[in-house]
């Protein structure tokens, strides 16, 4: 079992890479249990873009890493519990930028959120109930700040009948739960899906997935789990053109480097001990940790920014190796992708820039702007990709392979047959357009638009939680002032929406938060 005891404390992705062989996972992938995960060819893409968030810590210090108030250290800011709201604003800078690297899903931004909603979230059931789950919270954080370790999120439940409560269940498998509690802690049984990067990391932190009843205290639960305990499955998940990691050469591949991880994990009787568990059957305050963990998680959504400056790169240099780069279509198209792509990080940006302390001394980015940016993420992406295979033509969907560009017999034809502008070398052309294939409709099409569809919940809860924050009564006191209308004494003009939500959730002005130490960056 990997722990800072053992294990010197990760620094590169080189050393991140070393840190996941010889752990025993159960990881099976087409029928097949894998033995070494971070050497299979189709998962070793996702292992390399979480190196990325090490190696880019190295380069670039003051983006990536911040000070630990728990060690001392310089730790990942994927660690990091923010305490302002430029703490905000440096995760959403590092996550564009990480997007622009590796052009894929870096994975630890779920793990990040989950730590800064439980921050609060722990807080506040202390104070309701007089449990110590903040403490354990804080004493956890330390031992990942100590070993710079990668900690995955695991919020979304296989669900089953979506019309009946988690205890209504006739699977009961379909929700994590408690199955019995000892003395010394609780051991769950259940599943997870669309677990992202949990192969990968080191740790994963379990969560409810929705608003609970007292009917449902046994799947009220939070608390951390080393990702190789006894008891776990992972079952990998299949991505589109995934198995041409696993053919020679890298053309086809697209993107050879990098690409993102989804897994089912199932778990069976997995122990969970007390000083790891964060919330037990605390009911009422499941809906809250879902609520905080998606407001930090929608606007987290500005890493497809990120992906979309290269897919906005790889159209511009398709368009330029076709030789029509200087159309004035073409150059109205890539104005268009822009503009969509900026729209997404500025709503993004902006809930980071509006954030405010909670009573425990964690920030939390704005709700209502959080929602919209990830409400255009679920829509911008799919956009940006129809325009990129516009520009890019049919070849991207007809091209042939790379055995037969090289081949001895038919290679040099193909080069001379498939050349776009003259000064252009033909597999350059070609491997621009695997890239927009990959992106659009191939491997990392799974973290760039259906991740963007359905990630940090699917649209209509985002519409849901736009349409709680709208401040209607607000809006129509402005509008029937300017129109000269009086409204009789007692009548509201100001309540509900996003006042009552700031006024519920962030610590109030003048007050002193929590005791949660500064960070620096």
């Amino acid at each position: 079992m990997l722990d800072t005891e053992r294990v010197p404390r990760i620094e590169t992705g080189d050393a991140y890479r070393e840190s996941l062989r010889g752990r025993g996972l159960d990881v099976w992938y087409m029928g097949e249990r894998i033995a070494e995960p971070v050497d299979h060819p189709v998962i070793r893409p996702s292992v390399n873009a979480v190196a990325a968030t090490y190696d880019l810590a190295r380069s670039h210090p003051e983006l990536a890493t911040v000070v630990s108030p728990f060690t001392g250290q310089r730790v990942s800011r994927f660690l990091n519990i923010c305490t302002s709201a430029d703490d905000l604003v440096l995760q959403n800078k590092m996550q564009r930028k990480l997007g622009q690297l590796t052009g894929t899903c870096f994975q630890r931004c779920v793990g990040m959120d989950a730590f800064n909603a439980l921050y609060s979230v722990t807080y506040e059931i202390d104070e309701a109930h007089g449990t110590g789950y903040h403490e354990r919270l804080r004493a956890f954080l330390t031992r990942m700040h100590e070993g710079n370790l990668v900690v995955g999120g695991a919020m979304t439940d296989a669900k089953g009948d979506r019309s009946l409560p988690p205890h209504r269940q006739p699977e009961p498998e379909v929700f994590l739960r408690v199955t019995r509690r000892t003395a010394e802690g609780v051991h769950v049984s259940g599943a997870k899906a669309h677990q992202t990067g949990c192969v990968n990391s080191h740790w994963m932190v379990v969560m409810p997935t929705m608003r609970m009843t007292p009917d449902d205290r046994d799947f009220a639960v939070v608390g951390a789990v080393p990702v190789d305990a006894p008891g776990i499955t992972y079952v990998y998940g299949r991505q589109s053109c995934d198995t041409r990691s696993a053919e020679p050469g890298t053309m086809d591949q697209g993107n050879a480097a990098y690409a993102g991880q989804e897994a089912l994990v199932v778990f069976e009787d997995v122990f969970v001990p007390n000083e790891l568990l964060f919330m037990d059957g605390e009911t009422e305050f499941a809906s809250m940790l879902v609520e905080r963990f998606t407001t930090y998680h929608r606007r987290s959504y500005v890493c497809k920014t990120g992906v979309g400056d290269v897919l906005i790169g790889a159209a511009a240099q398709a368009a330029a190796d076709n030789g029509v780069d200087g159309s004035s279509h073409v150059k109205d198209k890539l104005v268009e992708m822009t503009h969509l792509n900026e729209t997404v990080y500025g709503a993004g940006i902006a809930a980071s820039h509006q954030g405010r302390p909670t009573r425990s001394g964690a920030y939390l980015c704005d709700d209502m702007l959080a929602n919209v940016c990830k409400h255009h993420v679920t829509k911008v992406p799919y956009e940006l990709g129809r325009i990129a295979q516009d520009l890019a033509g049919g070849l991207v969907v007809t091209m042939p392979s790379e055995l037969d560009l090289q081949h001895g017999e038919i290679g040099a034809l193909l080069h001379r047959i498939l050349q776009g502008r003259a000064d252009v070398d033909t597999e350059e052309r070609l491997r621009i357009l695997r890239l927009i294939e990959n992106m659009t409709l191939g491997r990392n099409a799974v973290g760039y638009l259906t991740e963007s569809l359905h990630g940090a919940g699917s649209p209509q809860s985002q519409r849901v939680q736009i349409g709680r924050g709208m401040q209607l009564d607000l809006k129509r006191g402005l509008a029937r002032t300017l129109a000269g209308i009086v409204d009789p004494p007692g009548e509201p003009d100001e309540a509900g929406g996003a006042d009552d939500y700031l006024t519920r959730v962030f610590a109030a002005p003048g007050t002193v938060p929590g005791t949660m130490p500064g960070s620096a960056s």
